[in-house]
């Protein structure tokens, strides 16, 4: 019998063994007061975001490790902090580490606590501009020792035919090495998210531009 023609045989577990696999999954947080129809996105992104990783762990194999921005401690201690940092998340990894995965140090403390600082430093508004150039510098080299901290604690943790989960902010970009397979967890919501995002971004734009103009027009003169 001919094979039938455009069929597309879903990949098996044999076919990923002895290959390094990735989880990319875009880190978005909560904003303190959201409104309600953003908790509605996050909940549906989440619950996306685990129903793909869940479908390609089973088709794939088990979760071995987890990577998460923000976390300095492995193991316990890092699902702590994981929990702290971002209760969704937690939410997210928790039945992976319950069913054998470990949470792994992604970030060096020294190096996150310095762009912290300078962070810090650049939001008070700076008036000296030789002060604003020392900390744009002083943070732009602890972001990319911070990117090549991450690669290494990647590269070492991951093993052949082991699979791990990345949480990151999507601005948060990462060359990885060619033999790791890199699946990109990307849920409809997010879409929603980008939408809602760029709308709150424009409404804000509108409004500093009628501000601005309000402060610009010339007072009516008084009537006599």
């Amino acid at each position: 019998m001919a094979q039938e023609l455009g069929k597309i045989e879903r990949p098996t577990a044999a076919s990923f063994e002895g290959t390094r696999k990735l989880f990319l999954v875009p880190l978005v947080y909560s904003p303190p007061e959201p409104a309600a129809d953003y908790v509605g996105m996050l909940e549906r992104y989440w619950a996306g975001a685990r129903n793909q990783l869940r479908r390609l762990a089973d088709r794939t194999g088990p979760v071995s490790h987890v990577f998460h921005e923000g976390v300095t401690a492995e193991g316990d201690a890092g699902v702590t902090l994981v929990e702290q940092i971002n209760p969704r998340s937690h939410a997210l990894i928790d039945e992976f580490v319950k069913e054998g995965a470990r949470v792994e140090a992604l970030e060096d403390a020294e190096t996150f606590a310095e762009i912290i600082d300078w962070q810090r430093c650049l939001m008070t508004g700076l008036a000296s501009r030789k002060v604003l150039e020392v900390a744009m510098n002083g943070y732009r080299e602890a972001m990319k020792r911070r990117s090549e901290l991450m690669l290494q604690k990647v590269e070492e943790s991951l093993k052949a035919g082991e699979s791990g989960i990345l949480l990151l902010p999507e601005e948060q970009s990462l060359q990885f090495p060619k033999d790791i397979q890199v699946f990109y967890i990307a849920p409809p919501a997010l879409d929603e998210i980008h939408r809602w995002e760029r709308t709150q971004s424009e409404r804000a734009r509108q409004t500093r531009g009628g501000e601005s103009e309000a402060a610009e027009s010339p007072a009516s003169p008084d009537e006599s």
